[in-house]
């Protein structure tokens, strides 16, 4: 596997937040399907977001069953299985990409359980800087919140608008890079406004870590 940039360290995502901090700006974090429509279009879609300003992006790993995505992102992602991207073809996008903007994988457990046991490090070694984990919820599987928690990637944290403030502070604590605030319930999707309850939820979650908090789910 080829080697993605070189430029950034690992606190990259803390770097950048802490320019956009020093900017007075929100973070632009967009999202891509790694493999759709296909690998060379795909680098070309994630360096274009870099050129438009995109301070951060996620680059998604194709599964067979994303229980937690909507009509879009299901589409995209069989459509990149179906061309047969699976997880080293997803560094191999990331490689080829060479952001200097930081890199998060957002992917479900069973692809990177595939990739073995060196597949964070590999992820790191293509040029990614952080991984969010969609049906990996604080508990569930201690052992595997262990490896990824303590591997070369910041391990992002999900919370969601039911969630209580004091398991927030729990999932705060145990993640790095940023927290990644659920909008609402339900799938991933255009949506033609923003749930009245968000503005809250990310108070409730602001109460208990000075971490960077990212919104998603629903964001058109």
């Amino acid at each position: 596997m080829a080697s993605g940039s070189a430029t950034i360290s690992s606190d990259a995502i803390a770097r950048c937040f802490a320019q956009l901090r020093a900017d007075g700006r929100t973070a632009f974090v967009p999202y891509v399907t790694a493999g759709h429509p296909d690998i060379a279009r795909s680098v070309a879609l994630l360096q274009g977001l870099q050129s438009v300003g995109a301070d951060i992006v996620e680059v998604g790993v194709p599964f067979s069953d994303p229980l937690a995505d909507g009509t879009v992102i299901q589409a995209s992602s069989q459509a990149a299985l179906d061309q047969g991207v699976r997880f080293d073809g997803v560094l191999d996008v990331i490689a080829r990409a060479a952001l200097d903007i930081p890199v998060v994988l957002f992917s479900y457990l069973n692809p990177l359980m595939h990739g073995g046991r060196d597949c964070l490090q590999q992820a790191a070694d293509a040029g990614a800087h952080g991984v969010l984990i969609t049906d990996l919820p604080l508990g569930a599987d201690p052992e595997r919140e262990a490896w990824f928690a303590d591997g070369p990637l910041d391990f992002i944290r999900l919370v969601a608008p039911t969630t209580p403030r004091a398991r927030m502070e729990q999932i705060a604590h145990t993640g790095r890079g940023f927290v990644y605030c659920i909008s609402r319930l339900g799938v991933t999707g255009e949506r033609a406004d923003l749930p009245p309850e968000l503005p809250a939820t990310a108070a409730r979650l602001r109460e208990v870590t000075e971490l960077p908090i990212c919104i998603g789910f629903g964001i058109s």
